[in-house]
């Protein structure tokens, strides 16, 4: 089956005519498949019929029968269009969207998608295909949807305000370990007077930091495994798609691991250790 989505969105939502059942007997009607979205729109169901048209006045109409109904692929670039499409056998989309007065039409083709094996590379298959046939434009399908460039610049702003939240996030984290370490400036100076070794203390807060941090890092994680089903689910509602708009990976898990972890720790021994190189009895004297 061939998709048809341009025809489909004219003429099926333009012509309401074009859903009213068929008066044509049950025969040995073409088949069509539909989208969910039209599906649920003009309340129709596998088995009913309709008719097709290529134009918004319904001339040339022809009768199909839904065979089923199917879930677009959801595509980012099209997030904010109703993707009313119809599924048509290729001789049933010729005869449809032929013309009379010229022979030729169902003879020309636009474009030709080729399905490469898993592993192949796009890109060196379309420089070797271009090569060889000039004339004709070819390049993976990744780069022809038009919108490859919008999310390489997208996937640089996010980086960017990644680095700017996390250097923010650690200087603001380094001023509040030390206003916390200045505040247990005593009880340092006291564990410096019993006995306690610098070295001994800061090893302990050490292990406060690594408790601290991944505490904290595994906090974030929790809350953002909580929230990533309820973010999908409401901007599925709102656009009605079956698009994934948040998924927490456990790539990103363990990078964020990796970043909070040891940047919590970092503050904790940094702000600790400009308070343990004072004598003890500047510590506890008030």
């Amino acid at each position: 089956m061939v998709r048809l989505a341009a025809l489909a969105a004219v003429a099926l939502t333009a012509a309401v005519h074009a859903f009213e059942p068929a008066s044509r007997p049950a025969g040995d009607l073409p088949t069509i498949l539909i989208s969910r979205q039209l599906a649920t729109a003009r309340g129709l169901r596998a088995g009913d019929d309709v008719r097709l048209a290529r134009d918004r006045n319904g001339r040339g109409a022809r009768t199909f029968r839904i065979a089923g109904i199917y879930e677009p692929t959801p595509d980012p670039v099209r997030i904010g269009a109703a993707r009313h499409e119809a599924r048509l056998h290729l001789p049933d989309l010729l005869a449809l969207t032929g013309e009379p007065d010229d022979p030729l039409a169902d003879e020309n083709v636009d474009a030709i998608n080729i399905a490469l094996r898993p592993g192949a590379d796009a890109g060196a298959y379309s420089r070797t295909l271009g090569a060889r046939a000039p004339g004709i434009t070819v390049h993976p399908v990744a780069d022809a949807a038009g919108g490859a460039g919008v999310f390489v610049v997208l996937e640089r702003f996010h980086l960017a305000i990644a680095i700017v939240t996390i250097v923010a996030s650690t200087v603001f984290l380094l001023a509040l370990t030390v206003m916390l370490v200045d505040e247990r400036r005593e009880t340092v100076g006291v564990l410096r007077l019993i006995g306690l070794t610098s070295r001994r203390i800061l090893l302990q807060v050490f292990a406060e930091g690594i408790a601290l941090a991944g505490t904290g890092a595994l906090f974030g994680i929790l809350l953002a495994l909580a929230s990533e089903g309820l973010i999908n689910r409401y901007f599925q509602w709102r656009y009605d798609t079956a698009l994934v708009f948040v998924r927490i990976a456990p790539e990103v898990i363990w990078r964020t691991l990796l970043i909070a972890v040891p940047l919590g720790v970092a503050g904790s021994v940094l702000a600790s250790w400009t308070l343990l190189r004072r004598g003890p009895l500047a510590l506890v004297r008030r």
